[in-house]
């Protein structure tokens, strides 16, 4: 009966831990990566919540795909969360 409820208790925090990865980062110090959609670059970011929102606006000529990577600086330095944003473009047709 003991080696039961072991199991059934891993087996509950497995699926806790691998639902949603946005709530596995903000609460359990987990990694998260949002790919935007092409030619889209990021304006702003934060949480409501466990959901992450993010504001992005289209690529002005000129302009390069970046990566943002923000990490948490915990007090504790324990569960420190990283959320990444990976920018993309097509290329630009010579004129």
């Amino acid at each position: 009966m003991k080696n039961l409820k072991i199991v059934l208790a891993t087996g509950m925090i497995a699926l806790a831990l691998s639902g949603c990865s946005q709530y596995n980062a903000r609460n359990f110090g987990g990694d998260y990566t949002v790919n935007l959609p092409e030619n889209k670059k990021l304006v702003e970011i934060t949480w409501k919540d466990d959901s992450l929102w993010y504001a992005t606006r289209d690529m002005r000529k000129g302009e390069k795909a970046e990566t943002y990577t923000f990490e948490e600086d915990s007090v504790a330095g324990v569960m420190e969360g990283t959320v990444t944003i990976i920018e993309s473009q097509t290329e630009e047709k010579s004129e």
